[in-house]
């Protein structure tokens, strides 16, 4: 999974009041005189602008967009207005005739379409009405983990969102008790202890995590400037985040937790069936039944079960799959001592795939990433890693429940030639893509690609021991358990013991893992499905290119497209890749100037 500031999509999109914005109606009628490429860019334009001042961003001296003064108006009326935006929105998208765009237009097109199109179905079904899931709050991601701000402006600008903690805060509140009126909460079950992520924030003064950004000042501000924004930075904290943090954790103890609905699956909320088909579109960008996806996690995970086996008897192990999951569970030769062994597991893991990088991969970054551990705050409740652009995190809490045999594919994933080289060939590949596209992300196609790499480690030697190839195996059946589990228990009626125990007994993963994933499946129905389905359609496009082309493939060129592409619904890069097959998958970047 992607390092990203914020992974709830519509849930957690922040927002201004809307009769401020700048462009009031995005569905006003293009000129007649404009081609439809022109009519195109007009609307993506207009309203990635006003979506991002939705979003409480603004431009830079620099032209970046930067976290405003404030932070985001969640109230029922700004998304109301939202909702009438998107449709008009795409109501004019319609217009334009998408036989008349080029290439490069026509992908826009596709992508603007998915994105408008799921923001408007979440809007639609009020899922900011749950603005929180077992992983992801919305009272999360608000501070810098580790480092400060560029200059004193921002400084500024962190200053008025701290002021602004209550009211957004309320006004989230005041949605989650709608939610609660009407029955649309995560189940409860997977929530708890989420609570204990608030308490570090009702500390006073320098102890609050919103006083990180005083210990890493810019070297441009004067020593007086630094001294008046500690001061008033330490008041905001006092008079403003402390009293917000103090009462969100009364709402949460008193009176969401206990509230939460107790029935798992997303068919038993309001217009459940309805609203768990649009969370699997919307995840997966593609039209498949929950059923159709059940039937193929099944075949994969029987597929996948039949490579283990094999494994067991290469390493002549004396019995079958349950006892060597055991074996491998309980062993102290899998497990990391300290943080830093595991750290440096990692780490080298990350060196040796760097002696591959130009075997995989034609274009080549300049940004190189870090590897660093979990926050301590978070990492108790933390997936086991997260890459991003130029930072790779790895859990180090709990030891006995980080197996080093999945380490390497962990780390395949997340680090390079996963999550942060894509996030670094996404900034720097040649060819311009709109602003729109170049901040999304699409589950399918991102998460595709992390799982995909995890399998590619394995065609070019990253797995050094039968033991970290049975590690890849099980972050792959971990992967195909998802498609059977998460539409068992929102479709088929699965009780949380049922997927507890159909993961433990295909996955050699820790408990504790399995319980932190089976709770993030169950509060966040249908985005576990993307990483599979995205890994099965490039695997199947890969061997579609393997045969049809023969000693023309080029993995370095496959991989290029795949990238160079950037983000985009799972169909558009089905239908991208079979042209690259057809037209003899040739170097997508030939004649291009790298920078």
């Amino acid at each position: 999974m992607p390092l990203l500031r914020f992974t709830l999509v519509t849930l957690l999109l922040t927002a201004c009041s809307v009769s401020e914005l700048p462009v009031a109606n995005p569905a006003s009628p293009a000129s007649e005189e404009k081609g439809a490429d022109a009519q195109l860019k007009a609307l993506y334009e207009r309203e990635w602008a006003w979506r991002q001042d939705q979003q409480a961003q603004m431009r830079n001296t620099m032209g970046d967009w930067v976290d405003a003064d404030h932070l985001p108006d969640v109230s029922p009326a700004a998304y109301a207005e939202r909702l009438a935006y998107w449709d008009a929105a795409l109501a004019e998208l319609a217009t334009i005739p998408r036989e008349e765009l080029s290439d490069e237009e026509r992908i826009n097109a596709a992508v603007f379409e998915q994105i408008v199109s799921t923001l408007a179905s979440d809007a639609r079904y009020r899922t900011y009405e749950a603005p929180l899931n077992s992983d992801t709050f919305f009272w999360g991601g608000l501070h810098p983990q580790a480092s400060g701000f560029d200059d004193l402006a921002a400084y500024r600008r962190y200053l008025g969102r701290l002021y602004d903690l209550p009211r957004y805060f309320e006004q989230n509140q005041v949605n989650m008790r709608a939610g609660l009126e009407r029955g649309y909460t995560p189940p409860a079950i997977t929530l708890a202890g989420r609570d204990v992520s608030i308490e570090a924030y009702i500390a006073t003064g320098r102890d609050n995590p919103f006083a990180v950004p005083l210990g890493h000042f810019p070297a441009n501000m004067t020593g007086e400037e630094r001294e008046r924004i500690t001061a008033e930075v330490l008041a905001a904290i006092d008079e403003s985040v402390v009293p917000a943090y103090t009462q969100l954790l009364v709402f949460m103890r008193e009176e969401y937790l206990p509230g939460a609905r107790t029935e798992l699956a997303a068919s038993e909320l309001p217009d459940g069936e309805a609203f768990y088909q649009a969370q699997i579109r919307g995840f997966t960008t593609l039209n498949l039944t929950p059923r159709e996806i059940h039937d193929k996690g099944l075949a994969e995970v029987a597929r996948i079960r039949a490579e283990m086996q094999a494994i067991l008897v290469e390493v002549e192990f004396p019995g079958e799959l349950p006892e060597f999951f055991e074996f491998l569970r309980s062993d102290p030769q899998f497990y990391a001592k300290t943080p830093d062994e595991l750290m440096g597991v990692s780490a080298y893991v990350d060196k040796r795939m760097a002696a591959q990088l130009d075997k995989v991969l034609g274009f080549l970054p300049r940004k190189r990433h870090t590897i660093a551990p979990v926050p301590d705050a978070i990492a108790p409740i933390y997936t086991g890693g997260r890459g991003g652009y130029g930072r790779c995190l790895m859990n180090t809490y709990n030891l006995p429940a980080r197996p080093l045999y999945t380490l390497p594919a962990l780390t395949l994933h997340e680090c390079s030639p996963g999550h942060s080289l894509q996030a670094a060939i996404s900034r720097e590949a040649p060819g311009e893509i709109p602003e729109f596209r170049a901040y999304n992300y699409f589950s399918g196609y991102g998460e595709g690609w992390g799982l995909y790499t995890e399998w590619l480690g394995g065609q070019i030697g990253i797995y050094r021991t039968p033991y970290e190839r049975f590690g890849q195996l099980t972050y792959e059946m971990w992967r195909a358990c998802r498609l059977v589990i998460d539409t068992g228990v929102h479709q088929f009626g699965w009780s949380r013991e049922q997927a507890l125990a159909y993961l433990r007994d295909n996955a050699a993963m820790s408990e504790h893992e399995i319980t932190t994933e089976i709770d993030r499946y169950i509060s966040w129905p249908g985005q576990a499905l993307a990483y599979k389905l995205g890994e099965m359609l490039i695997r199947e496009k890969r061997a579609k290119a393997e045969d049809t082309l023969g000693t023309d493939f080029d993995q370095r060129y496959f991989h290029d497209k795949i990238l160079g592409l950037r983000s985009v619904p799972l169909w558009v890069l089905e239908d991208e890749l079979d042209a690259w097959i057809a037209a003899g998958g040739p170097n997508p970047y030939e004649g291009m100037a790298f920078n």
